[in-house]
């Protein structure tokens, strides 16, 4: 009698809904306008435009550095910031994949 009970407790056990399965990723009420808007701002940052912004700037910065007339400290922040915007994707992918 008590390997019966223990069997349907097991049963019950496996078939009952826990809480681990019912979360879900979703986003949280209310930041729908937020996640519009890092959209937004990811599109204006990584787009055609800024693409094209981002060239000249690494152009002119590294002219200015083979010029003398700047910094070689600053130019380098400029082009490794603009390599860690436009590389993000991939960075962000990289360190998930290590964590996972």
């Amino acid at each position: 009698m008590k390997s019966i009970i223990a069997k349907l407790a097991v049963l019950a056990a496996l078939f009952s809904p826990s809480a681990a399965l019912a979360q879900v990723q979703q986003d949280p009420a209310g930041s729908g306008p937020i996640v519009n808007a890092l959209g937004w701002l990811q599109g204006t940052l990584l787009g055609n435009v800024a693409t094209a912004v981002a060239v000249m700037a690494v152009a002119a910065v590294g002219f200015m550095m083979l010029t003398g007339r700047l910094n070689w400290r600053f130019g380098a922040t400029v082009i490794i910031g603009v390599f860690i915007l436009f590389g993000a994707a991939s960075i962000v992918a990289g360190i998930q994949g290590v964590a996972a």
